[in-house]
């Protein structure tokens, strides 16, 4: 073999050790960090290659930009980078994190708790504030008249049927998922069963959250909501007035406590004026109120007011409940002044 050849030869081997020794930097090199826990990285809707990459380098996943985008750009994954957070952890090379977040598979899933009664703004701004979504979106479509008709709901939003649970989502999942999927839950746990049964009771779906949503606005004690729902059937049957003050603070759009003359405002949702139930749910009722009202306590109560202790006293007539509302007052006068001492 000449000279030539083997200098030749030699200049091959070493091009090739090269762009082997750069593929496995660009590629496959470690990117290691000293935090255990690993790095959290957050992709948000609209985020370009680019601002992926300068993320992962701030938060210390990946080495430098350059590299990743070019090892990204290679490999064809620059448009088709998934949504979502996902926590890598040392050691991963930049053909793992690439591959992870364009497949999205290790996406973190974010668990979301919608509480008992909670109105639908409340809801929107927990998930803006867990899932980092559109709260305004999210309101809109609760309201828009297409995708409830395409729920299959009838009532003119959704507030009511979004039934409180912990729910898993990704990072930004899109609004409207969201509520599919929260209203799928819904119509899984509202069955057959229970449409017979509201229909025994001579009641639309809308009609029976509406009564249990005042249901779990009014007792937080399990063991007194069908009677506090019985209440409420029993001035129904009897045509008298709801007298809800929590229909009346959603009225007033606040949550401070009601004033005498806030009895008197002008509104549909005023059940001390107006006679039967509101227009609509003034709250998303949970499973123990919505079984409640279908399912009420038959008994001859007619009022009920709290004891100041936690839960509530019944009175079957008026004489009875004016003597239930002094054992209130005294019971808060007394509690106020063990306070103080």
């Amino acid at each position: 073999m000449t000279t030539f050849r083997k200098k030749k030869l030699i200049g091959l081997n070493i091009i090739i050790v090269a762009v082997l020794a750069f593929a496995y930097y660009v590629f496959f090199l470690p990117n290691y960090y000293n935090d255990p826990k690993g790095e959290l990285v957050t992709i948000s809707r609209g985020a370009s290659f680019r601002m992926v990459a300068d993320s992962l380098v701030s938060t210390g996943a990946i080495r430098n930009a350059w590299s990743f985008e070019l090892a990204g750009r290679i490999l064809g994954y620059t448009k088709s980078i998934k949504v979502g957070k996902y926590l890598f952890v040392s050691g991963q090379s930049n053909f793992t994190i690439l591959r992870d977040i364009s497949s999205g598979k290790s996406r973190l899933i974010i668990q979301v708790t919608i509480p008992e009664g909670w109105p639908l703004d409340k809801i929107a701004h927990r998930f803006e504030h867990d899932l980092g979504i559109d709260e305004k979106l999210f309101l809109s479509l609760c309201q828009n008249e297409n995708f409830i008709h395409d729920q299959e709901i009838n009532a003119k939003s959704v507030e009511g049927y979004l039934l409180p649970d912990t729910y898993s989502f990704y990072w930004q999942t899109e609004e409207q998922e969201i509520l599919t999927r929260i209203l799928s839950g819904f119509k899984h746990f509202y069955n057959d069963s229970l449409m017979k049964k509201q229909d025994e009771l001579g009641k639309t779906q809308s009609e029976i959250l509406t009564l249990a949503s005042i249901v779990e606005a009014e007792s937080n004690v399990d063991e007194e909501r069908s009677r506090v729902a019985g209440v409420y059937w029993n001035r129904l049957k009897k045509h008298m007035r709801l007298e809800a003050d929590p229909t009346v603070q959603y009225a007033l759009g606040a949550g401070r406590r009601l004033r005498f003359l806030d009895l008197d405002i002008s509104s549909p949702y005023n059940t001390y004026r107006r006679r039967g139930l509101p227009p609509g749910p003034i709250n998303n009722p949970g499973k123990l109120s919505i079984l409640a009202t279908l399912y009420p306590e038959h008994h001859d109560y007619l009022f009920f007011v709290a004891t100041g202790t936690g839960g509530h006293r019944f009175a079957k007539n008026y004489s009875d409940h004016q003597k239930n509302i002094r054992m209130y007052h005294r019971t808060k006068r007394e509690l106020k002044q063990l306070s103080s001492k």
